[in-house]
């Protein structure tokens, strides 16, 4: 009887932690700091379009409270670029633009679109989040502790919004899984670019 030698199932090599070109030291936390603020500002534009429509809806009190809690983080942002003199994205215009539109286009879907909508940015910023707590060192202590502490705030988000979507209906968004799966490309789109421009 001849036995068979299963061939070990192909891996692909892990991604080095840098790569050549990738920023290192100072110009890495700036980029770091500068895709931040710039989610927190896209972030701040999507609630503030989503309440000009759902302003007077039963999930108005939660997007703003959320909305609130956004402009405190970017607040934070703001003041962290300037005191260590990073530069905000060249893209800063295109994001207020394209979060306000998300925002009133998510709204104008529903207030399960909107929430949806939630879920899935706070899906990829915790995600981003989580990949900055990985790569950044001691010596970065307060910025880690800023990072974790908004990180914990997005998962609050997104799980409000995930709950507030489950208890109103048992139906889906409408198309719910081509918007969330949009709205996460674009969320993923916007953190590369602000890294690069």
């Amino acid at each position: 009887m001849t036995g068979h030698i299963k061939a070990a199932p192909e891996q692909r090599p892990a991604r080095p932690a840098s790569l050549p070109g990738d920023p290192r030291g100072r110009a890495r936390v700036g980029r770091m700091i500068r895709v931040d603020q710039a989610g927190e500002l896209g972030a701040t534009e999507i609630y503030r379009g989503q309440m000009a429509v759902l302003g007077d809806r039963p999930c108005a009190p939660l997007l703003a409270e959320m909305a609130a809690q956004e402009a405190e983080h970017l607040a934070v942002f703001d003041k962290m670029m300037v005191a260590r003199g990073v530069r905000p994205t060249a893209l800063s215009p295109v994001w207020r633009i394209a979060g306000f539109t998300l925002g009133v286009g998510s709204a104008l879907l529903g207030e399960r679109a909107a929430m949806a909508t939630t879920v899935a940015v706070e899906e990829v910023i915790e995600e981003h989040y989580q990949k900055q707590l990985d790569a950044l060192g001691e010596d970065e202590a307060e910025l880690r502790a800023t990072i974790a502490e908004f990180r914990a705030d997005e998962i609050k988000h997104r799980d409000v919004a995930q709950q507030y979507n489950a208890e109103t209906s048992a139906e889906g968004a409408p198309a719910y899984e081509i918007l969330s799966r949009s709205v996460k490309a674009g969320a993923r789109l916007a953190i590369w670019l602000a890294q690069r421009v």
